[in-house]
């Protein structure tokens, strides 16, 4: 039997990776004629480590209306694609439960669509994978896209 999905969730976070994922979210979302959540969780700790602690509002407020007109650009790809019913979300925090546990509990998504991953080797030793965490610790299904590292 074909799973039906009713609420997919694509968490991009801007790297190469946000291509494929979002396609890929959209056939998705087309093919159940379901809701599709665009997600990208901004962890404010990189921010203050990154900069020493000098971060002002100003700069956190200049970056969300960054991503906030980034994530309007793929939600009107998804519209234009054929996807209904799009929202697009920005949410601070560690991206692991965030997008493992935390956004699909509260916004009821069945599926999660992300890449392999968008960190670098050394990064992925350091923090550990996203998609890796995400992928054992979801409570609903999680479809990872290979991305294409060439």
């Amino acid at each position: 039997m074909l799973q039906q999905y009713k609420n997919v969730l694509a968490p991009i976070d801007g790297s190469k990776a946000t291509e494929p994922v979002l396609e890929k979210a959209i056939e998705v979302a087309k093919r159940n004629e379901t809701h599709l959540d665009i997600l990208n969780v901004l962890e404010v700790n990189q921010f203050s480590d990154s900069y020493g602690g000098a971060v002002s509002g100003d700069v956190i407020y200049r970056l969300v209306e960054d991503v906030q007109n980034r994530l309007e650009t793929l939600k009107k790809q998804a519209e234009d694609a054929g996807v209904k019913d799009v929202d697009i979300h920005v949410r601070f925090g560690n991206p692991k439960p965030v997008i493992s546990k935390e956004f699909p509990h509260d916004h009821g998504n069945e599926l999660i669509v992300m890449g392999t991953t968008g960190l670098n080797a050394v990064e992925r030793l350091m923090v550990g994978s996203v998609t890796n965490y995400v992928s054992r610790n979801a409570d609903v299904d999680v479809l990872i896209v290979k991305v294409n590292n060439k």
